[in-house]
């Protein structure tokens, strides 16, 4: 693959430092959640992870929406990243719940997340590796 753009970001130490982008657009506090034994004060990778792929997700349906000639560009996804024990180490399971417009019939919007689900890079890098759900709604 040759790379259209390469997003490069540092985390120091771990769920409890802090993540910069190259360019400083991001520069965020973290913390593991509550949930995790953290103190939930700062941002997770979790949601950053749940952010990234929920935008990504978005576009990439927006694509294969053009491309049907459906207009999809009122469609919000929200992204759900769960983590958990898995043997000795941690796991991941993604929900993607995607709102489509009114004007979208069901058969048609399961057909063009479908696609969204083929096209994203999100969607192609945890393919095999996590599960993912995907929720029309």
């Amino acid at each position: 693959m040759d790379a259209l753009y390469t997003a490069v970001a540092t985390a120091t130490h771990g769920r409890d430092g802090r993540a910069v982008t190259s360019d400083g657009k991001l520069d965020l506090g973290l913390s593991a959640p509550v949930e995790l034994g953290g103190n939930g004060e700062g941002t997770n990778p979790e949601q950053l992870f749940a952010a990234g792929y929920a935008a990504c997700f978005g576009s990439a349906l927006g694509l294969v929406g053009r491309t049907a000639k459906v207009d999809v560009s009122d469609a919000a996804v929200t992204a759900e990243v769960g983590i958990g024990k898995q043997g000795e180490g941690f796991a991941l399971a993604v929900t993607l719940r995607v709102e489509l417009p009114d004007t979208v019939d069901q058969e048609t919007g399961r057909k063009l997340v479908e696609q969204a689900h083929q096209v994203c890079p999100y969607s192609n890098a945890t393919r095999g590796n996590i599960p993912v759900e995907l929720v029309i709604e």
